[in-house]
């Protein structure tokens, strides 16, 4: 097949280098950033870079670009793509793309699969890609009404990458869980090291600083409009957290041993039970 990656960043040039390792497909490049062009050509993982001929022809186009930026891909290069070619994004948050595509995709010939590679690094860039951070780990698909055999083909092409477990869900679904166990913990990331404290750490920290922390080397160009374009959900699962906190703060404050042993307790209960 001919494969189109659009934007050559962590994501997208993971799945070229991956597709390129593990496929017979050939697989060509677009992005804004003539660098990263330059680089992924130099290095295989590409063949070469697409042109508007080759998104006519395209077999699978995958879209790993920021949420709005999909949408303005579909507008404006949606009507070139071919029918029986499928379309699909890698983006962290679901219901304002699936929303936004419904709307561009009417009378169009291409298929939509909506997709969320679960893997990433801290840094982001072509240079950091690696199709290592595939190996073993879960691909999203969620529910757009698109046929069997399209969501079939992202699904091989998943395991050709080396993904261990597809995940099929519907966009609500996602951008809960999502909010929950990726954007709530860059949240906190974020706000833990904004402490005064932070600066004297070294001597004094081990897992449990580098842990907490580690999330907070972040995009905040992406995150920032991953959070907004997932506002309701997660502001929800942010009010919990506060919510949570101001009960061990409280019994913290208020010096209530056996109150601070029941929130710890609990707390060790439900991680030892899920993980």
């Amino acid at each position: 097949m001919k494969v189109v990656v659009v934007g050559l960043g962590l994501i997208g040039g993971s799945i070229a280098k991956s597709l390129k390792q593990n496929t017979g497909h050939c697989v060509l490049g677009m992005d804004t950033h003539e660098e990263a062009l330059l680089d992924a050509c130099s290095c295989g993982a590409i063949d070469g870079k697409a042109g508007m001929e080759d998104l006519k022809t395209a077999d699978v186009v995958y879209l790993c670009v920021y949420p709005r930026a999909v949408l303005e891909f579909a507008e404006v290069y949606g009507p070139l793509l071919k029918e029986g070619c499928v379309l699909t994004d890698t983006c962290g948050v679901k219901t304002v793309v699936c929303q936004g595509i419904a709307r561009l995709a009417r009378g169009i010939r291409y298929t939509f699969v909506a997709g969320h590679p679960m893997a990433g690094k801290e840094r982001s860039g072509f240079a950091f890609s690696d199709p290592s951070i595939f190996v073993g780990a879960s691909y999203i698909l969620v529910e757009t009404g698109a046929p069997d055999w399209a969501v079939e083909r992202v699904e091989t092409l998943a395991a050709a990458m080396g993904f261990g477990h597809i995940e099929h869900t519907t966009a609500q679904r996602h951008d809960q869980m999502i909010a929950f166990t990726s954007q709530v913990p860059h949240a906190l990331a974020c706000g833990y090291v904004m402490s005064p404290q932070c600066p004297g750490h070294k001597g004094f920290s081990a897992g449990s600083y580098r842990d907490v922390s580690r999330v907070a080397n972040i995009n905040d160009v992406l995150w920032s409009r991953l959070f907004l374009d997932n506002q309701e959900a997660l502001v929800e699962e942010l009010d919990l957290l506060r919510d949570n906190l101001t009960r061990i703060r409280d019994a913290v404050a208020d010096g209530d041993e056996k109150q601070l042993q029941r929130l710890l307790r609990k707390a060790a209960e439900v991680k030892q039970q899920f993980g």
